[in-house]
């Protein structure tokens, strides 16, 4: 169980990239549908979809996790391991993920290019820039927010009132100093607050991953609510007439983009919301798009199951009519000890007794997952200061629950590493499609919210003041009571409050505020003291980051 002692950036460096056509022509994408951006990325144009209307979907494998410490998992270095996997084994696999955003880049999380030998590349770009997708969805939003405010100073025809304006500017960095900031008129004396979130938790990014066409999208652009009148009438983006401007925007954008594994194995990677305050799925286009090229598609959602999975089973596969084949639950031995309540310095450490305290965490999300599908197998991902007695231990409590646990070293080893996982995956692939959505999008919008608490995140009771059920009350009003619901929390615990980890009971659950994001299609529930701009920490990957004179980076990771 040796440690890997380069780093992921010089590992990716070392990578002999395919030109992009050659990685194309294995899923047999045709010049007329690729557009290059150099020589290793592409995007895809969605055109290729009419001629691919009568091929028959391959199969849906999502990856989920157990809560994380604040480092994460790997569940996208266990998505890459698995579709390279299928694709040793002879299966025609292409693994789908989310984009990464600037804000953990530099923060404290770090990229989402996967790690050691299971990572999608060049690793450089789609941390930093890439295609410029999520700068496109940016610049969309932000020409709203101007928008919205020049009509106030050009006099304000449709009288919205300043104090109850929704929409909300974004940058796709964690500045806290842009969590509240003053907008002002010029010479006009009219000002309003301000709040910035980050890029990836904006509405116009739920609409890119939910869209299907550009008109479909210019429709969900326009039922942005904006705010409402001084006398309460909701606005929405349709009424400046701008949808066409803000779609051009993303008319590039919308597509999703071809890259490669280290493997050479092809990857598409688009769309990129957080799932602690998004609904942390890649796009729906890029699913479907996958789904049409490989027998195979391989995708993860955010943090763990009770935020990405949760969201993945019950918004986009309901809105987008997907029905996932097999479920892997991915976890650590460091996780589950960090659950069981050893601090993230000591979780390489060797600890039987944490281990088996903090157990019940999987155990939670085993039997939160089994609402959804049987189909199931645990991935352990391996980590160098692993012990075969906690490895052991993790098999047999799971394999007393019923289910598979199986290790995976694709950080270490490649594909080699995920073999035996990605068998277990063919295996479930071939059981008949048992998924069910937790509940129906016709519930009251607080039956929703509490099926969720009750039943994902074992919680006692939900809090509800004054204002918040008077919020509900109006959305049901305005006829978006059938919505789902995106709860945005924090994704350390089952709970709303992210000391309380393992598998907490007997705990309240305190709405702070509810959001309607009409253009995406859900309703955004906060809890506790979660926010959508993040900040960076003292220790921020930034502080290791360099470049030299010919352009070499290190320090990304």
């Amino acid at each position: 169980m040796g440690e890997i002692m380069k780093t992921d950036i010089e590992i990716s460096n070392e990578c002999n990239l395919y030109n992009i056509k050659d990685i194309a022509n294995k899923l047999n994408i045709s010049d007329e549908y690729l557009e290059c951006y150099g020589k290793y990325k592409a995007k895809i144009d969605l055109n290729i979809l009419e001629s691919l209307n009568n091929k028959a979907n391959g199969k849906l494998v999502l990856v989920t996790s157990t809560n994380p410490t604040p480092f994460g998992e790997g569940k996208t270095t266990m998505s890459i391991g698995i579709s390279d996997a299928l694709n040793k084994l002879g299966k025609n696999s292409l693994v789908v993920l989310r984009e990464p955003s600037l804000g953990p880049v530099f923060g404290i999380k770090g990229g989402a290019t996967g790690g050691g030998y299971s990572q999608v590349v060049p690793m450089e770009d789609i941390n930093l820039h890439f295609t410029g997708d999520i700068h496109a969805i940016e610049a969309c939003n932000n020409l709203l927010s101007a928008i919205i405010d020049n009509h106030v100073y050009q006099g304000n025809s449709l009288n919205l009132d300043l104090n109850r304006i929704t929409f909300q500017r974004c940058v796709d960095l964690n500045d806290r100093a842009l969590r509240n900031v003053l907008v002002k008129y010029d010479n006009k004396g009219l000002e309003r607050n301000e709040h910035y979130n980050i890029t990836v938790a904006s509405e116009i990014m739920a609409i890119l991953c939910l869209s299907r066409d550009i008109d479909d999208l210019k429709k969900r652009l326009g039922n942005i609510l904006i705010g409402y009148t001084i006398d309460s009438k909701p606005v929405f983006a349709r009424e400046l007439n701008c949808e066409d401007a803000l779609a051009i925007l993303l008319k590039d954008a919308i597509k999703p983009n071809l890259v490669q594994t280290l493997e050479h194995n092809p990857a598409i990677i688009h769309g990129g919301p957080f799932a602690n305050i998004a609904h942390g799925c890649n796009s729906l286009v890029a699913t479907n798009l996958g789904l049409k090229l490989s027998d195979y598609v391989i995708t993860e959602a955010g943090f763990g199951s009770d935020l990405g999975a949760e969201k993945f089973l019950d918004i986009k596969c309901q809105i987008g009519n997907l029905k996932p084949n097999a479920i892997v639950i991915n976890t650590t031995i460091r996780s589950i000890k960090y659950n069981g309540g050893v601090s993230k310095e000591k979780v390489n450490l060797e600890n039987m007794d944490a281990l088996k305290l903090g157990i019940v965490n999987l155990k939670r999300h085993i039997e939160n997952m089994t609402k959804y599908t049987k189909n199931i197998v645990i991935c352990i991902n391996e980590f160098y200061s692993d012990t075969l007695n906690e490895i052991e231990f993790v098999k047999d409590f799971v394999e007393q629950m019923g289910y598979e646990a199986v290790v995976c070293t694709s950080f270490k080893n490649g594909s080699a590493g995920a073999l035996d996982l990605a068998r277990e995956v063919i295996n479930l692939c071939d059981k008949e499609i048992d998924y069910k959505p937790l509940y129906s999008f016709e519930l009251s919008i607080k039956d929703k919210i509490n099926m969720l608490a009750k039943e994902i995140y074992h919680a006692k009771d939900v809090i509800y003041s004054d204002d918040i059920l008077e919020k509900i009350k109006t959305l049901e009003k305005m006829g978006f009571g059938s919505l789902p619901v995106c709860i945005a929390k924090t994704q350390y615990s089952f709970s709303d409050d992210s000391k309380l980890l393992g598998a907490p009971n007997n705990f309240d659950m305190k709405i702070t505020d509810i959001k309607l994001s009409s253009g995406a299609g859900f309703i955004v529930v906060l809890m506790g003291n979660i926010m959508t701009m993040p900040g960076l920490s003292k220790s921020s990957a930034y502080l290791n980051m360099h470049i030299d004179n010919n352009g070499n980076i290190s320090g990304l990771y």
